[in-house]
């Protein structure tokens, strides 16, 4: 952190320290709030695939046809595969995180990487849609 110290010839170097170390403050919370909304992101898509296998492991029983017996087994496995998508975006996200204060304490620049991780989740989610979809159609 930089020390502030008085400097009468040159106001305006106060004031500038002043307002670069608010910016850097604001960045961290800003930093905060997107972790955050990926933590809630993650547990929304893993708390809708547990629901999902929950649902489909109790309602096996109702209807024992061929059909709908491989229709809950692929509902059972995208559930699974949303959860799993749900902690590996959660470690990424914290990693993410991390390794950005990292460098904001540090003072290194600030660059987002060419696959940032809402690009990676959101190509991962549409590849296990594709996937489910494709297992419900073909066979």
């Amino acid at each position: 952190m930089i020390e502030e110290t008085p400097n009468p010839i040159d106001p305006p170097v106060n004031l500038a320290r002043k307002r670069t170390s608010m910016a850097s403050f604001r960045t961290k919370l800003a930093l905060d709030r997107t972790t955050l909304a990926w933590i809630r992101t993650t547990l929304t898509m893993a708390s809708f695939g547990f629901g999902m296998v929950a649902f489909f492991r109790s309602s096996q029983q109702e209807s024992p046809s061929p059909e709908s017996l491989r229709l809950k087994q692929g509902a059972i496995r995208f559930g699974t595969l949303l959860i799993v998508l749900g902690i590996v975006a959660t470690v990424l996200a914290g990693a993410s995180h991390w390794f950005t204060l990292r460098r904001l304490r540090r003072g290194e620049p600030l660059a987002l990487s060419q696959w940032p991780l809402s690009i990676t989740v959101a190509f991962l989610s549409a590849i296990i849609g594709l996937i489910g979809l494709w297992a419900l159609f073909v066979r």
